[in-house]
């Protein structure tokens, strides 16, 4: 008879022995921005190292669409050429913005290969953007050269642009083909910007996230000690290059796709399988079916949807592992998931993060969600996790407040931006998310932003837990709560339901459904039943300024 072995302590135990001394993950503390921060004892120290690693996976695919494939050995080709032209017939150079105005296409990541050839840093615009913002981006960081598609080229030119622009479809490939040689090599340190992402903006201007070369060569390595960690799981040697395959299917400008998919694939010579265009669940699972994804990164919005399709056509037994990224879902819905995805049964994930810090800073596994289904998990490798109250000190466990992080993960600073850096980031590199939550058991429960409370008659009132509630009705698809002004109390509660069939659906219902589940001053007492969609942007995060009721 065998002793039944906690899967927890097996991982723990497997942690322990890949970052103990010697190991390939051997840990130590180093000062970094003039604080003691754990890293990697043998680790990378320029992107372009992790460029050079690329090139040992030669003719593997490295970069997937519908219509192209790209080897590992023709992308360092083409970064190579553009990163040449760059420096040759624009002047590129360390330090210098090169900005990226596209849908997700292989050319995207070409550019960002080619910025970082040059010590150069690439600034990931916002493709959404209208043409006021898109003005703003290019005021805002002042690039040298802005590579961009058809389409964003022309909303460029409206906008007036003085900077150049090269069109991914015409001048991409000539300018590749005209400058053939070596890769450029140029010095850089840990700490010098490697990128800019927007944040998403939902309240005042978006800001400039600043990655360095650490915080980016971190990640990848985070993702490699997970490979390794499953791999040690499962009873397997960990070995590189990889034969997984990654789905990319949200934007290249946010952290989801470029810091932890596109990136990391470079280390361990892993696919990455490309949607461009608008999300089309059957175009998606076609995908899916004909390049056999293992790995699937979804926004909250893309899983409804996916829900909506008869899934029964479709081979996707290929999917190894499913996760729920970049916006909250509710514990009702990952029931949903299991229900209808086979590979949600054994293997979704939720995680908790934000541009600012770069990475996951907490994922719920399987297990996780079975003993806690409303978590959003514990703290990944690297990463400390705190709740602190009102007066900044850390939280006992089960009392909300303030989640901050702190990692080789977190971002630099805002660009340009001193005093919102600031506000940010303390002395201690400790970033305040803006996000309240609470702990229990090492897991990390999330309450709601800071910026969505309502304060109803000297209650606070966090919209997550009566979304949570809500998406319990058997009726509702998605859910948004949401403040509405109001003389007596100050605030009061107002709810969405998006349901298929508005009229056979009652406000009478909902309500009572609410107050059996809810304290009172919780429960909303203004509705809307709809069947649109409720508005996001482009991370899939509900923009509540947007609703109306």
């Amino acid at each position: 008879m065998t002793n039944a072995v906690d899967p927890r302590e097996f991982v723990a135990q497997i942690r322990a022995r890949l970052s103990e001394p010697g190991a390939p993950f051997e840990t130590v503390v180093e000062d970094v921005l003039g604080v003691p921060t754990a890293v990697l004892a043998r680790r990378r120290r320029s992107l372009q190292e992790l460029l050079d690693q690329a090139v040992e996976w030669g003719d593997r695919d490295y970069l997937v669409t519908a219509g192209s494939r790209m080897s590992f050995a023709e992308y360092e080709s083409a970064v190579a050429g553009l990163a040449r032209a760059l420096a040759q017939r624009y002047g590129v150079g360390k330090g210098d913005r090169v900005g990226i105005l596209a849908a997700n296409t292989p050319e995207w990541l070409v550019a960002f290969g080619a910025a970082q050839a040059l010590g150069a840093i690439a600034v990931g615009y916002n493709a959404w953007w209208a043409l006021p913002e898109i003005a703003y981006g290019l005021a805002h960081t002042t690039p040298k050269v802005v590579v961009a598609d058809a389409k964003r080229a022309a909303a460029l030119a409206e906008a007036g642009a003085a900077v150049p622009v090269l069109t991914m479809a015409e001048d991409l490939p000539r300018l590749i083909a005209e400058h053939p040689g070596p890769r450029p090599r140029t010095p850089v340190s840990e700490d010098d910007p490697a990128v800019i992402l927007y944040t998403s903006g939902t309240t005042g201007r978006p800001k400039g996230v600043v990655a360095t070369q650490r915080n980016l060569l971190a990640i990848v390595d985070y993702h490699r000690f997970m490979d390794a960690v499953m791999a040690g799981f499962a009873g397997q040697p960990f070995a590189e290059p990889s034969d997984k395959r990654y789905l990319l299917t949200s934007p290249l400008f946010h952290i989801a796709s470029l810091h932890n998919l596109a990136l990391p694939r470079l280390a361990t010579g892993a696919a990455v399988v490309i949607h461009s265009g608008g999300f089309d669940v059957d175009r998606v699972l076609r995908l899916v079916e004909r390049e056999r994804v293992t790995h699937w990164g979804a926004v909250p919005t893309m899983a409804h949807r996916l829900l909506q399709q008869d899934l029964s056509g479709y081979d996707l037994s290929s999917l190894a592992g499913f996760s729920l990224n970049t916006a909250p879902s509710s514990a009702a819905f990952h029931r949903r998931l299991r229900e209808r995805l086979p590979v949600a049964e054994v293997a979704l994930a939720v995680s908790y993060g934000l541009t600012e810090a770069g990475s996951a800073a907490t994922v719920a596994t399987t297990a996780d969600l079975a003993a806690y289904p409303d978590t959003v998990g514990r703290a990944v490798f690297g990463v400390e996790v705190e709740v602190r109250d009102a007066d900044g000190r850390p939280a006992p466990d089960g009392q909300d407040g303030e989640i901050c992080i702190r990692s080789p993960y977190v971002m630099l600073g805002y660009w340009q931006d001193e005093a919102a850096t600031a506000a940010a980031i303390d002395g201690e590199r400790w970033l305040r998310s803006g996000d309240f939550g609470y702990l229990r058991d090492g897991c990390l429960f999330m309450s709601g932003r800071r910026s969505d409370l309502i304060l109803r008659g000297g209650e606070n009132v966090y919209p997550a837990e009566i979304e949570s509630v809500l998406d319990e009705h058997p009726a509702v698809v998605e859910s948004a709560v949401i403040g509405l002004p109001d003389e007596d109390l100050g605030q009061i509660v107002a709810a969405v339901a998006v349901v298929e069939d508005p009229a056979a659906v009652e406000e009478a219902s909902l309500r009572e459904f609410a107050a059996s589940r809810l304290a009172y001053f919780k429960v909303p007492v203004r509705w809307l039943i709809t069947a649109e969609p409720l508005p996001r942007n482009a991370t899939g995060k509900v923009l509540r300024r947007g609703i109306t009721i």
